[in-house]
């Protein structure tokens, strides 16, 4: 038990090792060990939540090499949050892959466990070289999985997201170098005890390191002005790789809220989230509202939709406190997984419709579909916040959170406006797509014929949309979870008693 922050990073590396040392011998062993992977890691999610729900911080320090010096996996309630979201997402993502997505191109599967990989590290890390590192494995696997497939849409949304993420790990190295020099330290829980202790004609050069890093997690998260980026890219992916993508800009958020609870608390680190990450996410608020509303194709609505959360997960982070973070921390996985499921449902229907795809013109109306528009309501109803579904609880408690004066009321009009606006952006694509008549010269079409694979993907798709119904059956253990990890949050001692050895912890 002692090595379980290690295994969410370990098990899909060495499946993916296995997975190109046995390429020979076909998809079908790839397939079987990308699920052989996934079912372990939920086991360990598992694991890893009671271990958490007690409140204990797990460390495992590699080599038994001492921190700062050693590298650190530390598992407390946020970082295996994040592990199970992910774990969450990966097993209907996978499921819909191995419906035929997988074979489009090669080393699907070796690209999606490294994915993994690269996610969980950087939930469970402790360290920002690490953090770094991780980054650099999802992003690598991310680029190959985007273009997975081919197409000029791909290519082109592809380059766009290699070049943006590459100017990001520049920024991300510098940073880095420039905190090691005047720190001598990039051990998160060591990097606490060092800023506080700063010397005044260092602390110029500190907090310009520390302003990169939070730059780089501005643009991770798609936050405005740098989130213009992913309306393009996630809708250019196949279903599976996007429903795994929605919660890749929630490392962005994890790596900001975990630096700031951690290292920003001392003097040379004030002013860095404050007072600028309230209107910055009030403004993703705003244009990824407008973006939902006049995008053509469902899964460009989706993509902003996520935008428009991770604007709300910064709002969050700016005010902060105990009540606001508890609320927050209910509902990103409530917002991941419910993308995550919008995401396979726009590719169901792109694929039902042929060349309409999921765009948002008129077409032969299917017949028989009618357990689609439903999930496609209840998927709409919890994604935006309107009631009896989780999105509502969340949003709730996000309103009863904000703070008193302007920003608190600007962020209860926006938010409130926000969730209407996208309602009827998603209103307006399921007119077309399932209740408007068809053009004169069409009819109702019979569904195509099942293809290869039809049945997983089906399948992943009703997986998925049973993510709505288990929220709400889920929700106050959920809501008890999130506040006991806000206040562990907040106690941010613990968290560096947990990983620095007697005697640094001060």
């Amino acid at each position: 038990m002692t090595q379980l922050p290690v295994l969410p990073v370990l098990v899909p590396l060495i499946a993916a090792i296995l997975m190109l040392a046995l390429h020979k011998a076909g998809p079908t062993l790839a397939r079987g060990l990308g699920f052989l992977s996934v079912g372990i890691l939920a086991l360990v999610s598992v694991l890893l939540l009671r271990q958490a729900d007690s409140g204990a911080v797990s460390v495992v320090m590699l080599g038994n090499w001492p921190a700062p010096f050693g590298i650190a996996f530390v598992a407390d309630r946020l970082s295996v949050l994040m592990v199970s979201v992910t774990t969450l997402i990966a097993i209907p993502a996978l499921l819909s892959a191995t419906g035929g997505t997988d074979r489009m191109g090669p080393h699907f599967h070796v690209l999606f466990q490294m994915q993994l990989a690269g996610l969980n590290g950087a939930f469970l890390t402790g360290d920002l070289f690490n953090l770094f590192v991780f980054f650099e494995v999802l992003l690598i696997a991310s680029y190959g999985l985007l273009a997975h497939g081919g197409g000029a849409a791909r290519a082109r949304a592809g380059l766009h997201y290699v070049g943006l993420n590459l100017v990001g790990s520049v920024l991300f190295l510098i940073a880095l170098g420039l905190l090691y020099g005047m720190l001598g330290t990039l051990n998160l829980a060591d990097m606490a005890t060092r800023l506080a202790t700063v010397a005044p004609e260092d602390a110029a050069l500190v907090r310009t390191a520390l302003a990169l890093l939070v730059i780089v997690f501005v643009l991770k998260s798609a936050l405005m002005p740098l989130g213009f980026w992913l309306p393009n890219a996630y809708p250019a992916a196949t279903a599976p790789v996007a429903a795994l993508f929605a919660v890749l800009t929630k490392v962005g958020i994890y790596a900001m809220l975990r630096l700031s609870s951690v290292s920003f608390e001392a003097p040379v680190a004030e002013g860095l989230l404050l007072p600028w990450l309230m209107p910055v996410g009030l403004a993703t608020l705003v244009v990824a509202t407008m973006g939902a509303l006049a995008a053509p194709r469902l899964a460009v609505v989706v993509a902003h939709l996520l935008v428009l959360s991770t604007g709300i997960l910064a709002v969050a982070i700016a005010v902060g406190g105990v009540p606001m973070l508890s609320s927050m921390l209910y509902y990103l996985p409530h917002t991941t997984l419910v993308t995550a499921a919008l995401f396979l449902m726009a590719g169901r229907i792109a694929e039902l419709r042929g060349v309409a795809e999921d765009r948002f013109i008129r077409a032969a109306r299917l017949s028989g579909t009618g357990w689609l528009a439903a999930g496609f309501l209840a998927l709409a109803v919890a994604v935006t916040g309107l009631p009896p579904l989780s999105g509502f609880l969340g949003k709730v408690m996000l309103l009863m959170a904000a703070p008193s004066g302007v920003a608190g009321y600007t962020f209860w009009a926006i938010l409130i406006v926000s969730g209407f606006v996208a309602a009827l952006g998603l209103a307006r694509g399921a007119s077309v797509i399932f209740w408007e008549p068809p053009p004169e010269q069409l009819t109702d079409a019979a569904l195509p014929p099942p293809t290869e694979g039809a049945g997983r993907r089906i399948g992943a798709l009703v997986l998925a949309m049973a993510f709505v119904p288990a929220l709400v059956l889920g929700a106050a253990p959920l809501s008890a979870y999130a506040r006991a990890t806000a206040e562990q949050i907040m106690a941010r001692q613990i968290y560096i008693d947990a990983v620095l050895p007697p005697g640094r912890a001060q």
